[in-house]
């Protein structure tokens, strides 16, 4: 017995296939990622579904879930879709019901959903044992013809069951709700669009085939999303990327507010209150961003200071999103906040567009927009041709059965004589009255009811209504121009229900390119306030509010730690940039507004910016836009820069002087716009005068000999108007100066040696302040 099993059985080794295995992973592979192209990831371009969708529809409708019928449990469509068309997970099915019926994520819903079905704050939807669910009009406008021959039937992927091949109906479902999916080495991006500008481009094709693609746009316009918002683009470039079938959409939120009284701060979202302080209001997001995520990126920004300009954030949404901004000053600029929301979080976006559909050959392909309706006009003309190919059938059926009535009325007596004689009435009446098959069985099974005259008289008229109606449709399916006709007076009568003054119909997402950007710094976010910034002897730095007194010395009544003592202070705003000077030549920035306060005595300055720990800070000065600075050194060379090439990003500052040996940077001052002369004194005790002129504009290096010295080196040098004459402070008490008019016995060449300055110059050989 064992042994005639063992016969029987086959080796399972005689099932393996000897071949490289290179070659058979392709193929394999191949197979695969044909499958997930073209039954999975991508839409087909006459109906816009992906199969998960089509089947879903198809099951919706085998349970009657029509419009004017109950709800049923969602469980039961997909336990029905997965059993019998879709053998897929639970999930992926009652996911993608979900999203059909999401008026947040289709632009015209094809399911109507009863229940949690999650919303636009990215809550999930309840178990699909909660839910109950029944197809919208839409949906059933997208598959009207079903029934009327217009499709292929195919198998399920068990055989048991026949399926659509695509749905039939005039709906322009591809452009109307979009579609997105990541095949193999592919995928489409579609975003949904209005349907009567889908509409109104179709009709211009079909009255023009030559149409050029410009005229398409200005009826097409572009994308429509669900949630509305708003598209920034330039018109050129929104054209050229149908044109190409490729590119993406910037898509900003709407701020909009039914409460302003003004139209402009209704437009603006911008509500005014008590003591002038506003508050703007977003009414729309971007599609597909989650209102819940993006609140969470505005607070995250507040709670980084990323956003110094906004005080609070708060979700006021019901049924409609209302997300309300609460600036910290009323003083705070609404377009600059707006900026600066699109920048740093997703109030704006980039959708793409990839137009990759599969045709009628199931060949993906991307496509621009005439391409596209040109392919879906020849499948909606194809549809037309098999519904009228169908009708002409049923009415050849009816004429048949018709007109064998009306013989039997005729010969009322005698059919009636051979059903009550005739052992077999039927092939006597075929062979007597030339009769088909099918008519003397439909006699015979005629109810005794309609045999009365107003039945003949009414077979007659249905006779000549059928034969017009055949004439109608021979006439139709011989006439192109007749069928583009057809398509047209279908196409007005679907606009009509989803025309612009409807509410389902009516454009959400607006159009229009976004005005310059304004200038968008994070030094603009700064709320600008009055400081006095101190820098120590050693490093410390503080910022106290307000301007404060800073006395004779010009460093003000400040408490130091011990060992430690004055340096600089200067009276600055929140919102300006700090250049520091090391005697190693480079110079570091500090924004004011990131300062400590001055209750302490602040910080080490090298806490922030790392500045060697040998070099000495010789200067502290502020950055205005096209204000220059005289730098010297110690070896006496220097040259003039704009503080805007001292800024450095990094906290590793930038090297602006460049140094040799042992020489110093010593001197930083600002140069006053009216100065003509410069004036530098050495340790000699050598003072010199020379033109302002001769001092080259550097943004890096040594600069150039400013005085010359057999010993020592440079002790200062300050800038002056030479009709003013140089001042400098007398000692003592008091804030006493001396100022020399004359000055012409000084002034020489740049490069000169000099000569003793004025009798009383200060013995420390310093300018001062």
């Amino acid at each position: 017995m064992s042994s005639v099993t063992e016969d029987t059985e086959s080796d399972p080794f005689d099932a393996i296939v000897d071949a490289p295995f290179d070659s058979a992973l392709e193929e394999r592979y191949l197979v695969y990622a044909l499958s997930t192209i073209t039954a999975r990831s991508l839409p087909d371009l006459r109906d816009g579904l992906k199969p998960v969708h089509r089947r879903l529809l198809w099951t919706m409708r085998q349970l009657k879930l029509d419009p004017t019928n109950t709800f049923k449990k969602s469980a039961r469509v997909v336990g029905e879709v997965i059993g019998k068309y879709h053998p897929h997970g639970d999930t992926a099915a009652y996911d993608a019901m979900v999203r059909l019926a999401q008026d947040f994520s289709l632009r015209y819903p094809l399911v109507e959903g009863q229940g949690n079905f999650g919303n636009i704050d990215g809550d999930n939807a309840a178990a699909y044992r909660y839910t109950e669910a029944r197809l919208t009009r839409t949906a059933m406008q997208l598959m009207a013809g079903l029934d009327e021959g217009t499709v292929d039937f195919i198998p399920t992927y068990n055989g048991e069951e026949h399926e659509p091949d695509i749905m039939p109906g005039l709906f322009p479902n591809l452009l109307a709700n979009g579609a997105s999916g990541i095949a193999v080495g592919m995928a489409t991006s579609i975003p949904s669009h209005n349907v009567s500008e889908v509409i109104d481009a179709t009709l211009e094709l079909i009255d023009n085939p030559h149409v050029e693609h410009p005229r398409l746009m200005e009826l097409f316009q572009g994308p429509d999303f669900a949630t509305g918002g708003l598209i920034v683009d330039s018109a050129e470039s929104i054209t050229q990327a149908y044109e190409t079938g490729r590119g993406s959409f910037r898509v900003r939120g709407r701020f909009f507010s039914e409460e302003a009284e003004k139209k402009e701060d209704r437009e603006a979202g911008i509500e005014r209150q008590k003591g002038g302080g506003y508050q703007l209001v977003i009414s729309e997001i971007p599609y597909q961003v989650q209102k819940g995520k993006l609140i969470e990126q505005i607070a995250q920004a507040i709670a980084d200071k990323k956003l110094p300009i906004l005080e609070d954030v708060r979700d006021e949404s019901d049924e409609q999103v209302r997300i309300v901004l609460v600036p910290r000053s009323r003083n705070v600029d609404p377009e600059l906040l707006k900026e600066s929301l699109y920048k740093l979080t997703d109030l704006e976006t980039r959708f793409s567009l990839n137009l990759n559909v599969l045709d009628a050959t199931r060949t993906p392909m991307v496509m621009g927009l005439k391409e596209l309706l040109e392919n879906w006009v020849r499948s909606q003309i194809d549809i037309l041709q098999r519904r009228t190919r169908h009708r002409l059938e049923q009415i050849a059926k009816r004429l048949e059965l018709v007109e064998g009535y009306i013989i039997a009325f005729l010969n009322l007596d005698r059919v009636i004589e051979i059903i009550r004689t005739e052992d077999e009435p039927k092939p006597v009446m075929m062979e007597e009255f030339k009769l088909t098959d099918r008519q003397a069985e439909a006699i015979l099974n005629m109810r005794l009811r309609s045999l009365r005259k107003l039945e003949e008289m009414q077979l007659r008229d249905e006779k000549t209504a059928l034969l017009e109606e055949q004439e109608e449709l021979e006439t139709l399916l011989g006439s192109a121009a007749r069928q583009r006709t057809r398509l047209k007076r279908d196409m007005k009568a679907l606009q009509k229900e989803y025309g612009l003054d409807t509410e389902l119909g009516a454009r959400r997402t607006t159009i229009a390119e976004a005005a310059p950007a304004v200038e968008f710094s994070m030094d603009a976010m700064i709320e600008k306030e009055p400081v006095t910034v101190i820098l120590s002897e050693k490093g410390w730095i503080r910022a106290a509010k307000g301007h404060v007194e800073l006395g004779e010395d010009g460093c003000g009544d400040f408490k130091y730690k011990e060992g430690d003592g004055p340096g600089f202070a200067l009276h600055v705003q929140t919102t300006d940039k700090l250049l520091v000077a090391a005697d190693d030549g480079r110079f570091f920035t500090v924004g004011a507004d990131k300062l400590p306060g001055a209750r302490g005595f602040g910080e080490p300055l090298r806490n922030t910016v790392d500045i060697d720990a040998a070099a000495q800070i010789v200067a502290m000065v502020l950055h205005r836009e096209k204000s220059r600075v005289l730098l010297a050194a110690s070896n006496g060379k220097g040259f003039a820069t704009y503080t805007a090439d001292l800024l450095a990003e990094t906290r590793k500052g930038r090297q602006v002087v460049n140094l040799k040996g042992d020489a110093k940077l010593i001197v930083v001052r600002p140069i006053d716009g009216a100065h003509d002369h410069v004036a530098v004194v050495g340790d000699n005790r050598k003072l010199v005068v020379f033109n302002l002129e001769e001092v080259p504009e550097l943004g890096r290096g040594q600069g150039v000999v400013l005085q010359r010295y057999r010993d020592g080196g440079l002790s200062d040098a300050k800038t002056f108007k030479l009709e003013d004459g140089l001042s400098w402070p007398m000692g003592g008490k008091g804030d006493r100066t001396r100022t020399e008019q004359e000055m012409w016995q000084w002034k020489v060449a740049r490069g000169g040696a000099g000569r003793l300055p004025p009798q009383g110059f200060p013995r420390d050989n310093k300018f001062g302040n």
